[in-house]
């Protein structure tokens, strides 16, 4: 597929990849790759060891850079693993965009927009909470994870677990304590610890309850955030 937008250029000029994270996403997969190919054929998928027909939709994108996990190993090792593969190909930016189709590709765009006035910043694309369909659990989720990036950091964000994303793949930090959906969290606290900017863009989001299948276990997942949180805290107090 050809790109057909001129935000073209912008990717190849800041060296920006898109990274797509996917684990058993195979309903929505496919139009999440087509959406991103429109704007940039710079993508790292992730399959992050899927155990539905991931693999197989997979074969029709083999022009794309791909890293198969023979086991599931959690977002944040998907997300860290396609980090270094793009600073091996030279990227200096990485776009992170979730495979359940609740981002619009259409927001690339925005990202790039905010890259030209600020080419240090970290951004995370800020969804409206308050529309039809958003789950109790990520309104919830999203409101304890904000108030602890405020408490660790001093900042206020709108939305600091949405996983839309661009990271300056050379300033943020290297090394990281956490593997699974908490590592969105440590990336941008410790990022904004050594004073990178963190900040917010308005995004579309859809929740289509026949389609997307979340892999957020609340019990577990709000058991490591936690316990994520509590080294965090310390941290800033020491």
């Amino acid at each position: 597929m050809s790109t057909s937008f001129p935000e073209t250029a912008g990717m190849d000029q800041f060296k920006i990849c898109v990274i797509v994270p996917t684990y058993n996403n195979h309903k929505t997969l496919k139009r999440v790759l087509d959406s991103v190919l429109l704007y940039t054929s710079n993508v790292i998928v992730v399959n992050d060891g899927s155990t539905d027909s991931t693999a197989q939709i997979l074969e029709a994108y083999s022009h794309l850079v791909q890293i198969h996990h023979s086991k599931n190993t959690g977002k944040g090792m998907a997300i860290r693993n396609a980090f270094k593969k793009a600073l091996d190909l030279n990227y200096d930016y990485a776009i992170t965009i979730d495979s359940d189709g609740q981002h619009f590709a259409s927001d690339i765009p925005s990202f790039i927009a905010a890259l030209e006035k600020d080419a240090d910043v970290l951004l995370i694309g800020s969804r409206n909470m308050t529309q039809e369909n958003v789950p109790k659990k990520s309104s919830f989720g999203n409101k304890f994870s904000n108030f602890w990036f405020w408490f660790e950091t001093g900042n206020k964000l709108e939305d600091t677990q949405s996983g839309f994303r661009l990271y300056p793949l050379r300033k943020i930090p290297v090394s990281y304590f956490t593997n699974k959906f908490e590592f969105e969290i440590e990336v941008i606290v410790r990022s904004a610890w050594k004073d990178i900017p963190v900040k917010n863009i308005p995004v579309q989001v859809l929740y289509d309850p026949e389609e997307r299948v979340s892999h957020f276990r609340p019990f577990k997942d709000f058991t490591r955030i936690s316990v994520l949180n509590t080294v965090l805290v310390t941290i800033a107090l020491l």
